[in-house]
């Protein structure tokens, strides 16, 4: 977390933290009941490789009501090689709609992802007033509240559970997302899983 004071969009702003996760057709299985000396078995559709992207953003600050804000991106040409992940326009973009959401400057806290680092995507940040970045350490997914969101959903919304197609798995993460973006106290719950906290910063009189 930056440190009180060291930018002028400190001040008020919002501490928002930023992650990616990316989903497919093949669940992850969890325990689950079933008929003793019978293990249950699920069938799903053989073409897993379909995949979706979710960028979101946990957003917090002192006084106001926490925030998820994410968009979901379905790649529809990864057998030829196209992108498996969001591009930095579409990182742009989501904090561009951010910003308007929270109606104030933001911190922006993430990975040390290859497109988070991209100068062009630097230099967006670097001509905008109302943000400021900064990038966790590495290997360091633990201090990312947004983790917790992809935990919850390969627990619930994606485990033991055989998609018909496509669109049924994207319905299915929109709604538990939407389910959460009611509920400020476990986006609240996610920040203190890491083990970070939010402070006021100090006024210094000049």
């Amino acid at each position: 977390m930056a440190a009180p004071g060291t930018t002028a969009a400190a001040l008020g702003a919002w501490t928002v933290f930023e992650d990616e996760a990316g989903f497919s057709m093949t669940p992850p299985t969890s325990r689950t009941w079933g008929r003793r000396g019978s293990t249950p078995v699920i069938r799903v559709r053989g073409r897993s490789r379909r995949r979706f992207s979710v960028a979101a953003l946990c957003c917090y600050q002192p006084g106001e009501r926490s925030r998820l804000i994410h968009r979901p991106k379905r790649h529809t040409d990864h057998k030829s090689g196209g992108r498996k992940s969001f591009a930095r326009t579409e990182y742009r973009d989501l904090l561009i709609a951010a910003h308007q959401q929270l109606d104030g400057p933001i911190v922006l806290i993430r990975d040390n992802l290859n497109v988070h680092k991209d100068r062009r995507m630097r230099a967006f940040i670097d001509a905008q007033d109302w943000i400021t970045a900064h990038h966790l350490p590495p290997y360091a997914p633990d201090l990312n509240p947004v983790e917790g969101i992809w935990s919850v959903l390969r627990r619930t919304t994606q485990a033991n559970t055989a998609f018909t197609d496509p669109d049924h798995l994207i319905r299915q993460l929109r709604h538990s997302l939407r389910q959460i973006q009611y509920r400020s106290d476990i986006i609240d719950g996610y920040l203190t899983g890491t083990g970070l906290t939010l402070t006021t910063p100090r006024l210094q009189p000049q």
